[in-house]
């Protein structure tokens, strides 16, 4: 997350933005969301905001690592990681790989060592003499353009050198660029078009959480937040979790806010009506709505008190 204008925020540090491909001062954030493979809907899970310039910091591992155990111990690791390119790092594998109660799947460098027969070989050179037996037809949306691939895929068994003991699988994916999409899984896989159809769809949804992701940052405009001191600008990250889990989840599902939903999406004035990915639109009635009631309810304040009236939040 760039602060590009910031010069007096606590902890300011070099960080890249992965979506505008440019490196600038701000922090880094860290989010986890939760989807069904091949549903559109997402849950935000966790969030977590750092600098690796604090008196604490440890290392970009670290962080990842503790927001990610804290994932898996509310949800008594159910469910299955899946990362990006990201995730093919040794200390992720140190601490899920001996676990047999985790399960991820991870797309692989080109360069990571795996054991195929006994053998050390390079991930892409196994990809590239992986049989692709299936095929099948995926389009590909990115802003507002669709791109269609005509994809092959099989796998191939495999284990991690430093982690001998576990069978892992490494599933092949051609089609979707000059060099195969390799994902390592630790799901059992077998010779089944619909076993390893799962874990290529399962990778696919989490292409679609990256729109989700960018919509929890642009709509509440995370960015744009001008707050001085990194504690409060940790707790404002939260509180945007929170706002978006309730966007995402709560006020699209629930029966008793269908008609809040109703009103909601009519207040965000959409010209051209409301798009598939529906939380910009009901984050834009939300901001409409909140508007109209002004600054909210506020705390009586006690007879002979010198504190301003408190804004209530919570109820507790």
């Amino acid at each position: 997350m760039i602060k590009k204008y910031a010069r007096k925020m606590e902890y300011l540090a070099r960080v890249r933005d992965s979506s505008e491909k440019k490196k600038g001062n701000g922090y880094r954030l860290c989010e986890v969301v939760g989807a069904e493979v091949g549903s559109s809907e997402i849950t935000p899970l966790a969030q977590t905001l750092w600098s690796q310039v604090t008196e604490d910091f440890v290392s970009k591992n670290a962080e990842i690592l503790e927001v990610v155990s804290k994932v898996l111990k509310a949800t008594e690791k159910r469910g299955i990681l899946a990362l990006d390119r990201g995730g093919d790092r040794r200390r992720f594998y140190q601490h899920w790989v001996p676990d047999e109660s985790v399960d991820f799947i991870i797309r692989q460098r080109v360069d990571r060592n795996l054991l195929h027969k006994g053998k050390a070989k390079k991930s892409l050179q196994l990809a590239n003499t992986c049989s692709t037996p299936y095929a099948a037809t995926v389009i590909k949306e990115n802003q507002g353009k669709e791109t269609v691939y005509q994809i092959e895929f099989g796998f191939i068994p495999v284990r991690l050198p430093q982690h001998p003991e576990r069978q892992l699988y490494l599933v092949v994916v051609k089609g979707f660029g000059q060099q195969p999409l390799m994902l390592l899984t630790t799901k059992p896989m077998r010779k089944h078009r619909k076993v390893l159809w799962w874990i290529v769809e399962a990778y696919i949804t989490r292409w679609h959480t990256e729109e989700k992701i960018r919509f929890i940052k642009s709509c509440y405009e995370l960015e744009d937040v001008r707050l001085l001191t990194y504690h409060r600008l940790q707790n404002m990250a939260s509180l945007v979790l929170a706002a978006a889990y309730f966007t995402a989840v709560r006020l699209g599902t629930q029966a008793k806010l269908k008609i809040l939903a109703f009103h909601v999406l009519k207040a965000a004035k959409r010209i051209f009506g409301i798009p598939d990915f529906r939380y910009y639109a009901l984050a834009d009635g939300i901001q409409t709505i909140l508007k109209r009631i002004g600054k909210g309810p506020v705390r009586q304040q006690e007879e002979g008190s010198t504190c301003l009236p408190q804004l209530i939040l919570f109820e507790l």
